[in-house]
């Protein structure tokens, strides 16, 4: 496909290009988002083929910012006769405002990752008989499997952007994911286990077969863990968390908390505290952008800035917000390649992309042996966060009794309860291994769902709340 979308108006680029600049006179910024997107999954779910969707959509949003106005209008009607309505309705905000269109975004020559279209290859006969092999691979492997759900699934977007000084940037996403999940049982109790890995790539690391078994043999792992699983205590105790997936708490409890538009309007727990102490020392915060083929990476986000590598957090201090040009310009800050949106019916605001904790020094195995009794939190499932006061609840998936610095007995039920910037004080030690997710995560903000990557090293935390299910 040609990935020049102005092609698809009935119009030449001159004369949308005139349009633009009519729209977006005396407005502050911004832009016509112009998108093409396929996307493709199929599931397999106790022995057969459950579903399968394939879908193509394509469309603009056009808006204009005027102070801390937003007038936003988008169609999926590519005709010059839809751009004007949408002109009339967004432009409305800056007739009679008199503001300095702002520069464009700096450019960029780097590419994090393939144009190519991941749809399609393998092919749909050869996607049905993957899922079919994991199926009959897990079943094969413990007689107490009871239901296998397998997924894959592919996307590709393509975006341009196109602003009133004629500056235009454009860019091909693609992105593919593989979940596993495994119920097993032992006479009337049944655990679940799952693994999920993906990212902007093809499908062509994800599907070997030494990928896929080693992604269906943990799914296996935890469900068999989580089957001899013991009632969680309940309490105020010392909490271990993993290096990898547990980041997520860290995504939410602190991440939003992070984010330009909350901090200019004064609603997160975090807004006010630039250069304090908000963390203990040696916790460094980042949001990276950048990394190659990670499912949270944008070679560019979804206003045209290029992604990058920022601080929020640095030895325990408040240095850094994530930032849409919108909210930078608002606050007397830098854009920071953070402003994203879901598509083109979206406006973009403030998101984060990969937001990670850095090494510390301690190894996994001093940190564990360091707690005489507490929670070793390895995965975390479901988990609720107020931005305004910090207070978050997270459901463990899997996780383990510290005993005598010893991991011990594994548990179920158990809840993490606190308040981010509380908690980020209580951390005590941290890991030398920090590592990212394996490529699953998604993240909700206003309605809007964006890719997202998690990580940190293992992390001691003092004197946690646990929810628990022990009597």
């Amino acid at each position: 496909m040609n990935t020049d979308l102005l092609s698809l108006f009935d119009a030449d680029e001159a004369t949308v290009q005139a349009v633009l600049r009519e729209t977006l006179k005396g407005a502050d910024d911004g832009e016509l988002f112009i998108e093409h997107a396929q996307a493709e999954s199929l599931s397999f779910d106790n022995g057969r083929l459950k579903g399968g969707s394939f879908n193509t959509d394509q469309g603009f949003g056009l808006r204009a910012v005027a102070g801390e106005a937003v007038g936003y209008a988008h169609s999926g009607e590519m005709s010059l006769s839809a751009l004007k309505r949408a002109a009339d309705a967004a432009g409305a905000v800056a007739r009679g405002y008199s503001g300095d269109y702002a520069a464009a975004p700096q450019g960029t020559n780097r590419q994090l990752y393939s144009p190519d279209n991941p749809i399609g290859a393998p092919t749909f006969e050869e996607k049905v008989a993957l899922l079919t092999e994991i199926d009959a691979y897990l079943r094969a492997k413990d007689p107490k499997v009871r239901q296998v759900t397998a997924s894959v699934a592919a996307s590709w977007q393509v975006v341009n952007i196109l602003r009133a000084d004629g500056h235009r940037v454009s860019d091909v996403r693609p992105m593919t994911r593989i979940n596993i999940s495994v119920v097993v049982g032992d006479g009337d109790r049944q655990e679940t286990g799952s693994f999920g890995t993906g990212g902007r790539t093809t499908f062509d690391a994800f599907l070997t077969e030494e990928s896929w078994h080693a992604g269906a043999d943990e799914a296996l792992r935890q469900a068999l863990v989580n089957l001899e699983a013991v009632e969680a205590p309940a309490g105020t105790m010392d909490v271990v968390l993993a290096n990898g997936w547990p980041g997520v708490m860290l995504h939410e409890a602190v991440g939003h908390g992070l984010e330009g538009d909350f901090n200019r309007k004064k609603t997160s727990a975090f807004a006010g505290l630039m250069g304090e102490q908000v963390a203990a020392k040696g916790v460094t915060v980042v949001d990276d952008g950048t990394i190659d083929n990670r499912r949270g990476s944008i070679t560019v986000d979804d206003e045209g800035t290029p992604s990058a590598y920022n601080v929020l957090i640095e030895d325990g201090k408040l240095v850094g917000y994530m930032q849409d040009r919108q909210n930078a310009r608002l606050m007397g800050m830098k854009a920071t390649g953070n402003g994203r949106r879901q598509g083109y019916a979206y406006r973009p605001m403030p998101r984060m992309t990969n937001t990670y904790m850095l090494s510390g020094d301690k190894t996994p195995d001093e940190i564990i042996a360091s707690v005489k009794n507490g929670i070793y939190a390895v995965s975390f499932g479901g988990g609720q966060v107020d931005i305004t006061s910090g207070k978050f609840v997270f459901g463990c998936t899997e996780a383990y009794l510290i005993e005598n610095g010893k991991v011990t007995a594994p548990v179920k039920g158990a809840m993490l309860i606190g308040n981010g910037p509380d908690a980020m004080r209580r951390v005590s030690m941290i890991g030398n291994d920090t590592k990212l997710d394996t490529g699953i995560g998604n993240c909700g903000k206003a309605g809007q769902w964006v890719p997202v990557g998690v990580g940190q090293p293992h992390l001691r935390m003092d004197q946690i709340t646990v929810g628990g299910t022990k009597a």
